[in-house]
């Protein structure tokens, strides 16, 4: 009785505050079907690691010694010393995604490079506010909306706010489809959105999508060295899926892998969410320079499909710049509801999802591009 007294008698104010977030998180989860795989994990792991002398986490009992917490074993080996679930993460993801609308029409690259604008905006945001470079550089790739990718860039430069960055990136993909569409709409007109593209989709051979995989991880390694793991996972899961040969290994990568990986990544990241790191003034500005660079990324995008527009005949549809975000396919399916909203006849799905994968690219090529730049700048 006296040890169950000494834990509610220990309890802070801060970790009721993390009990809140983590029922939010669960809330988001199971009501509103955000992200669930991530979300609830990641909430119930939000309220195991603010437990009073909580069993997941490392501890000193007395006439025992150290007793190793399973949560922070797994945060140590999986993520703090190799990285090793965000990029396992990766091979799952890049099996899932069909490059196919994108290589057909391969303009849609340049809206992938153009909505990775949010991230950099942010990082000089966040410099300006008082962030070391290193702190700003990993709150900036929040904008990069890929959870695995904010993770790794923020592991590896060691950042000093891990968990405040993951529950950012994950929660604002979740929120896509309410984010997305009020930032669009903020910026474009109705008879924007009402502009039809016909799908004329190119033949795309075997040979191409076996060999694009390939190139890209080549090219990548050339540019950026340092995206090599994050691009190179992410292409090689895309082979599995292209090559034909590994169609039970696509399979299981694409569900039984990714998961697998994705469940114990959203448990585990809470490791970085104690309470007396967590609830801080630094937070709120995290989650606050994370929504600005979903912002930002998004209407990067429409304008420079509106740039684009000046010269081209047959024009874009701007909100298909929006989709460059790499939040795939939740972005491709807001464009084409708000196509749909906009015009009954307006279907933009297809041309979306080629920027949303592109989008995909692109952002672990900034987060590798991050990686090889500000170890360069603090030395």
């Amino acid at each position: 009785m006296s040890f169950l007294l000494d834990g509610f008698m220990a309890v802070t104010w801060q970790q009721i505050v993390m009990y809140i977030v983590g029922i939010i998180l669960i809330y988001l989860a199971i009501k509103k079907q955000y992200e669930p795989s991530l979300l609830l994990p990641m909430g119930f792991g939000a309220i195991l690691v603010n437990l009073p002398f909580s069993g997941v986490l490392n501890q000193n009992i007395e006439g025992i010694g150290e007793v190793q917490g399973i949560i922070q074993w797994l945060y140590e080996i999986g993520i703090e010393s190799s990285e090793a679930m965000p990029l396992l993460l990766f091979i799952g993801i890049g099996a899932m995604i069909d490059f196919g609308p994108l290589l057909s029409n391969p303009k849609m690259f340049l809206f992938g490079a153009a909505a990775q604008f949010g991230i950099f905006f942010t990082v000089a945001i966040a410099v300006l506010l008082g962030f070391n470079i290193i702190d700003a550089s990993s709150i900036g790739i929040i904008g990069a909306a890929d959870g695995p990718t904010s993770i790794l860039v923020s592991q590896v430069l060691k950042s000093n706010y891990i968990g405040p960055i993951a529950v950012a990136a994950y929660s604002y993909m979740a929120l896509v489809p309410i984010i997305q569409p009020a930032a669009i709409k903020a910026v474009t007109s109705k008879k924007e959105r009402q502009i039809r593209m016909p799908y004329n989709p190119g033949k795309v051979s075997k040979s191409l999508r076996i060999a694009f995989p390939i190139i890209v991880t080549i090219i990548a390694g050339f540019i950026a060295p340092t995206s090599v793991a994050l691009v190179g996972f992410l292409m090689f899961g895309n082979l599995l899926r292209e090559c034909g040969v590994l169609n039970s290994l696509s399979e299981s990568a694409q569900n039984v892998l990714a998961n697998l990986v994705t469940l114990l990544l959203g448990i585990t990241i809470s490791f970085s969410m104690v309470a007396e790191n967590f609830v801080t003034i630094e937070t709120l500005l995290i989650m606050l320079l994370g929504l600005v660079a979903f912002v930002f990324d998004s209407v990067a995008g429409v304008f420079f499909a509106k740039f684009l527009n000046l010269f081209t005949k047959n024009k874009i549809n701007p909100m298909v710049g929006a989709a460059g975000i790499s939040a795939f396919p939740m972005s491709a399916r807001v464009i084409q509801k708000l196509g749909l909203e906009a015009d009954s006849q307006n279907h933009l799905l297809m041309h979306a999802v080629g920027a949303n994968v592109s989008g995909q690219i692109a952002s672990v090529l900034a987060g590798g591009m991050i990686l090889n730049l500000i170890p360069q700048l603090i030395k």
